[in-house]
């Protein structure tokens, strides 16, 4: 495998420049597309997660979702494709900083409100799409030098080692989690809501809601603990925006803001009313303190003179009495959790269903107690086959809960794309983007230089079912070649080089004061002409046409020279004092190779002496490979 570093390029295009970061499952580095001339984040999926075929097929797909959120706050996904065994994302390269670092140099109050205001927006764009980003954290929000806030990471399945998972997916970063996602429950918009009710209180505090030494810890906070108000740890929040944050942090779904256009508005009327909470803080202010009955009873009695110290018998009773209280609180908490022990769902394991028929799967769940969710998606697997499923095999899960099945569509159509003029590997690459097979067939043209497309069969803008095969013809230079001149040569001399360069001699004879057997004249001349045409040579027969000799006048009976060899049948003819006109004719038979197969006229006719004899002589031809075309 290709070790990524500066200056090699993935996939024929992007050419590395520098690294900008690690996570869980994959590498950023910042490359140039050499193709379109700009710069790109390139996010490359470690080795370890690529010979994972369920989570490439989440990767592929949770990428092809990720594409289609065009939004000013949400990152730009430009392209993905395979590179030496691994996957990879090309996304817009936003230059700025990431918002953790500006939380960690301190932002005001105004500066946090409005990156949260971003944030909002894309969750907003996000969520009427149908996705859940289930990750929202300062690590993916970068802010550019315009104040711009860009979300990255939409709907990319976060995985690796994690101490805590979910029914339906590996878990985000513990301090950012819902109560819900620490519970392993459903995941819903409102799970992203809270997180972004996170990142504000962290922008205001400069710290975190809650802080453990461990993930696991850290859950449990979120489930049971009330975070106190921001403005404890920065007095310049006003009351209005603690209460703002609160409710977005409530444990119960059903009491946080119901969208990101509610929890916006709320900011507004905190603007415009600092003092005054817009919202009711009684489901999400922090969980009252108990106080022991005693110091109840002391607070509600009327203030009494200053009475002397108590004796130590008075002391010994208060401190048994605040023993019991003690006790009692530790046992109600040990009953409630023998209770909800007691009580909670069964789990079992989630039976594997990869490769089924999506009907035969939804009844093996469904007889192990589960419900079941279908999603169709593009595939080259069959239709209705399951490529994916959410929990996976062998996870345990709760009964009654949803196991969610990524069915295949089909491999879908898409229109061939055009691909004249770019170069095979190019034009290759396109057509495998657009998701089909390509045969590369090689074959003469005249117009585009040798390597490059001629186009494809089926033609460009033809809408097929992907993963068809697409024929790419590929030009291997002009057909066109260079016609001899063969004036002055002898006919098997000429007759040699004509052959040579690709083309067919066809032979006249003329009478002429020229040696028998001389090149007088030739058609077409020098210059260029198709591959395998015909090029005519007129050769001398030595005799002065209306001469007085034996070749002049009277008549001869014509020899039959058929299944003599050329030259001995033009001999012999020849020596009748009579013209030989030669033309070839293919033959499949090497027993037909350059022997006279017909004559015309036949051999016994009586013809003026001077007459024109025609001679077929048999060429052996091998079946052409390909039919080269002009």
């Amino acid at each position: 495998m290709t070790l990524v570093a500066e200056n090699v390029v993935v996939d024929g295009r992007y050419r590395i420049i520098r690294r900008l970061g690690e996570g869980g499952m994959a590498e950023v580095w910042c490359a140039e597309d050499e193709e379109l001339d700009r710069k790109v984040a390139l996010k490359i999926l470690q080795p370890r997660f690529a010979q994972d075929h369920e989570f490439v097929e989440r990767f592929r797909r949770e990428a092809s979702a990720a594409a289609g959120l065009q939004h000013p706050n949400v990152v730009n996904v430009f392209d993905r494709g395979e590179f030496d065994g691994t996957y990879y994302i090309a996304m817009e390269y936003v230059e700025g900083a990431s918002l953790r670092g500006l939380i960690n140099q301190g932002m005001s109050v105004d500066a946090a409100v409005a990156v949260t205001r971003q944030i909002l927006a894309a969750a907003r764009f996000a969520h009427s799409h149908g996705v859940i980003h289930r990750d929202l954290k300062p690590g993916n929000v970068l802010v550019d030098r315009q104040g711009r806030a860009t979300v990255t990471d939409f709907g990319i399945a976060k995985a690796g080692v994690s101490e805590i998972t979910q029914t339906g997916s590996v878990m985000g970063t513990a301090q950012y989690l819902s109560p819900e996602q620490a519970q392993g429950l459903e995941v819903t918009a409102a799970s992203d809501l809270y997180s972004v009710g996170v990142i504000l209180y962290e922008a205001l505090a400069g710290r975190v809601p809650f802080e453990a030494d461990s993930a696991v810890a850290m859950a449990l906070k979120q489930v049971s603990e009330a975070p106190r108000p921001p403005s404890e740890f920065n007095p310049k929040v006003p009351r209005a925006l603690d209460a703002v944050v609160l409710k977005a942090l409530a444990k119960d779904p059903s009491n946080r803001f119901a969208s990101a256009d509610q929890f916006e508005a709320a900011l507004d009327a905190a603007k415009a009313n600092p003092a005054v909470a817009p919202v009711d803080t009684a489901v999400f202010g922090a969980a009252p303190v108990a106080v022991p009955e005693a110091e109840q009873a002391d607070e509600e009695e009327p203030p009494a003179p200053p009475q002397p110290p108590p004796a130590e018998e008075d002391q010994d009773r208060r401190r048994r009495r605040r023993r019991w209280a003690i006790v009692g609180v530790l046992l109600a908490a040990l009953i409630a959790l023998a209770v909800w022990a007691l009580t909670r769902p069964a789990h079992s394991a989630v039976p594997a269903v990869i490769g089924e028929d999506v009907e035969a799967a939804t009844a093996t769940l469904e007889g192990e107690g589960f419900e079941v969710n279908t999603d169709e998606f593009p595939s080259s697997q069959r239709t209705g086959t399951v490529v994916e499923q959410d929990p996976r095999a062998g996870e345990e899960a709760e009964e009654g809960s949803t196991v969610l099945l990524s069915v295949s569509s089909g491999p879908g159509t898409a229109k061939v794309p055009g691909v004249e003029g770019l170069t095979e590997r190019e034009a290759t690459r396109k057509l495998d983007r657009a998701g089909f097979r390509v045969d590369p067939r090689q074959q003469f043209s005249n117009d585009v230089p040798a390597g490059r497309a001629i186009g494809t069969d089926p033609a460009q803008g033809t809408k097929l079912e992907q993963d068809q095969v697409v024929t790419l013809l590929v030009s291997k230079g002009s057909n066109l070649v260079e016609v001899p001149s063969v004036l002055g040569l002898q006919q098997d001399d000429a007759e040699s080089q004509i052959e040579e360069a690709g083309l067919l001699p066809n032979l006249e004879t003329e009478d002429s004061t020229e040696p028998e057997g001389t090149v007088i004249a030739q058609d077409p001349g020098p210059g260029s002409a198709p591959r395998g045409s015909e090029v005519t040579i007129t050769v001398s027969t030595g005799v002065v046409q209306g001469g007085v000799g034996e070749g002049g006048r009277g008549s001869v009976v014509v020899i039959s020279v058929v299944g003599d060899s050329k030259q001995s049948g033009r001999a012999t003819l020849r020596a009748q004092r009579l013209k030989v006109n030669v033309r070839k004719q293919d033959v499949t038979s090497s027993d037909d190779d350059g022997i006279v197969v017909e004559q015309a006229p036949e051999g016994g006719v009586r013809v003026p002496r001077g007459s024109t004899v025609t001679l077929v002589v048999g060429r052996l031809r091998e079946p052409a490979s390909e039919v080269p075309t002009p």
